[in-house]
Order: C-alpha cells, then sequence, then structure tokens
C-alpha cells in the first residue's frame, strides 16, 4: 500500500471517528432526555412542600444559555476525538431491550426517590450500611436515591439516572477530566504509567480512562463495595474497595489520579486532607485529573440551576462546595494548577505536583 492510500485510509477512520462520536451522542441525549422528561412527568418533582422551602438568589436560568451550555458539552467531546486525544466513547445507547430495561427499572425507582424526597427522608439506608465501616456523612441517601451508596441495585442504576439528569450530557460533561489528563500525557510513551480512578463509582469514567489510555495500568478505588464491584465489571478494571482519606498507596507512587464528582460530598472538614492526601500519593510531576460540579461564579447565568440541585436532591454539602476556593485549595495540599476546563455543569481542573527544586535534590 502506498503511502498516499494510508493516508486516505487514516483519513477516511478519522472521519468514521468522529461521526461515530456525534451520531452516538445525538442517540443518547434523545434517549435519555426523554427518560429524564418522562420521570419529572411522573413524579412532579415542582409540585410539593420543596417548593415552599426553596428561596433562589439568583434570577431565572435563560433558556438560550442554558442550551449553548448543554450543547457545548458535546461539542467539546467532539473536537478532543476529531484531535485524537482519545478514541469515540462506548457509553452511547446499546441493544434496545437493554435500554428498555435501564429506563424501566429507572422510572420505577423514580417513583420510590420522589416518596422519599416528599417525606424529607435522608437516612433510611443507616439501617443498610454497617457503622463501623463506613463513616457517619457517608450513611445517608445522596440524591434520596434508593440503598444509597450501598447496594448492587442502586449501582446497576447509577448510570441511568445521572444521565437523565443531565439529558445524556454526563459522560461528556466528565470526560472534561480526560481531556485535561490526555493533553498532559499526549507524546509519552503510556507504559508504565499507573492512574487510579479515585471515587470511581459504578465505572462509567473508569471506562473511558482505560479506553483513552490501554497500554496504562488502570484502576478504580471506591468506599462503596457495591459500586466499586460494579465499576471493576462495567470498566473490565481492577478495584479496590478503600477510603479515600487513607489511600492504600504508598507516597509518590502514582503517575496520575482523577476524581470526579466526589468533593461536593464531602464535608468541608474532609476536604483539605482528602486533598492533601492525593497529593501525598501522587508522584513529582504526576497530576490529578479532577472534575465537578461548576460553581455559581463560573457560571453566574446558571447560579439558580446549581441552588436548586441541593434543595432537590439532597446534597447536604454542596452549598460550602460552591463557594469553595479549588485551586486554594490543592495549593495549600502541594498541587499547583496547570489547566481547566468547563463544559455545560462540570467543571475540570488538571493540578501538578510539582518536580523538586534543583537546590532541595540530594545529590
Amino acid at each position: 500500500m502506498s503511502g498516499k492510500d494510508r493516508r486516505a485510509g487514516r483519513k477516511a477512520a478519522f472521519r468514521g471517528d468522529v461521526a461515530a462520536q456525534a451520531a452516538g451522542a445525538l442517540a443518547k441525549a434523545l434517549w435519555w432526555s426523554g427518560a429524564g422528561a418522562a420521570a419529572k412527568a411522573i413524579t412532579r418533582p415542582t409540585r410539593g412542600e420543596q417548593v415552599g422551602r426553596f428561596q433562589p438568589k439568583a434570577p431565572p436560568t435563560s433558556r438560550e444559555r442554558l442550551r449553548r451550555a448543554y450543547l457545548e458539552a458535546f461539542a467539546k467531546d467532539a473536537r478532543d476525538v476529531a484531535a485524537g486525544l482519545y478514541p469515540p466513547s462506548d457509553d452511547r445507547p446499546g441493544d434496545v431491550g437493554e435500554l428498555l430495561r435501564q429506563a424501566g427499572d429507572f422510572l420505577n425507582d423514580a417513583r420510590e426517590v420522589d416518596a422519599r424526597r416528599r417525606r424529607g427522608d435522608v437516612v433510611e439506608v443507616r439501617d443498610q450500611a454497617p457503622s463501623d465501616a463506613y463513616p457517619v456523612y457517608y450513611r445517608q441517601n445522596f440524591h434520596f436515591q434508593s440503598g444509597g451508596w450501598f447496594t448492587e441495585a442502586s449501582a446497576r442504576r447509577y448510570e441511568a439516572q445521572v444521565e437523565a439528569l443531565f439529558s445524556g450530557a454526563a459522560g461528556a460533561m466528565r470526560r472534561r477530566a480526560l481531556s485535561l489528563l490526555a493533553q498532559a500525557w499526549r507524546g509519552r510513551d503510556h507504559r508504565g504509567l499507573t492512574v487510579v480512578d479515585l471515587a470511581c463509582g459504578a465505572g462509567g469514567f473508569l471506562r473511558d480512562l482505560r479506553s483513552a489510555f490501554p497500554r496504562a495500568q488502570a484502576f478504580g478505588l471506591d468506599l462503596s463495595a457495591a459500586y466499586a464491584s460494579r465499576a471493576g465489571r462495567e470498566a473490565g478494571a481492577a478495584t479496590v474497595q478503600a477510603n479515600i482519606e487513607r489511600l492504600p498507596f504508598a507516597d509518590d507512587s502514582l503517575d496520575a489520579a482523577t476524581c470526579v464528582y466526589l468533593f461536593h460530598e464531602l464535608p468541608p472538614r474532609l476536604r483539605e486532607p482528602v486533598a492533601a492526601e492525593i497529593a501525598r500519593v501522587l508522584r513529582p510531576g504526576g497530576v490529578l485529573a479532577f472534575a465537578d460540579s461548576v460553581q455559581p461564579a463560573d457560571e453566574p447565568e446558571l447560579a439558580r440551576m446549581l441552588e436548586a440541585f441541593p434543595a432537590f436532591f439532597h446534597e447536604p454539602y454542596y452549598g460550602s462546595y460552591a463557594e469553595t476556593d479549588l485551586p486554594a485549595l490543592f495549593g495549600r495540599a502541594g498541587l499547583t494548577l496547570k489547566g481547566q476546563d468547563k463544559a455545560f455543569l462540570t467543571k475540570a481542573l488538571l493540578l501538578e505536583k510539582p518536580l523538586p527544586s534543583p537546590s532541595s535534590r540530594t545529590v
């Protein structure tokens, strides 16, 4: 095959990757937007006592701004695929039977979630979670979800819940962190590199890591045994159950860590110790790719939605997270901000553990 033919083949494959990403994103957005709309029609979350308790300070969100922010997540995802930072995602809809099962499970549970929300029941799960295995703050029904973080059923439906909540944009938003890590690692030999996805949940982002860096050693960690097990199966990766407050890794042992949607669920008193623990296990020159909710200062026009989130989804520590200076928080742990990005309702940071200065190195 001539060089011209090889170049033509690569261009055709490239166009196919971009087209596959766009088609998959569209199908996924339509499907989960429909599931989310159906859940709202069934539960009518804006009716009831919560509406009276919700006292927003920010002005209403512009529909046009919301639409542009939403589409931005998919546009950035497609551009990164086109740039070769990572391959097309495999989180687009699968076979019809499995999709119907997922949607049915999600909609059936939506009624339970709404009933718990209206009761104001946020500690039902404490009867299912052994007190000696999990910290008190963790043993509650975040998002009012059935089973909290403790059951296989909760882990099974988690991805459907977040995709329905964000109208199919959850994967694209999370990949802002993947984009920053891929840029930092571009041109490097990934063989021998180790990355751990901290608080890996049900494994959606860990699967993306494995796909983007097949030669690196990528594995997950989560405090929930059920979620760690689910993540391992979904991503085809090793996972470990452990508390992020005491990571089971040696000092300076990881080339990278990722952390997605954890810090807004940590009590304020734990954020600095957890940041310091992550910094401890990174090698000098290692990086943390972090993603979590945008904060009102990042998106003032979306501030009303951010105010509504903890009111309707039981996020007890979100208010303090919204006011946290994240670069300063990680800076106190010894990590330096190297890059940042955002899309729709997610922001991402790339933070580096600096190399020792020449004067501090031993000869």
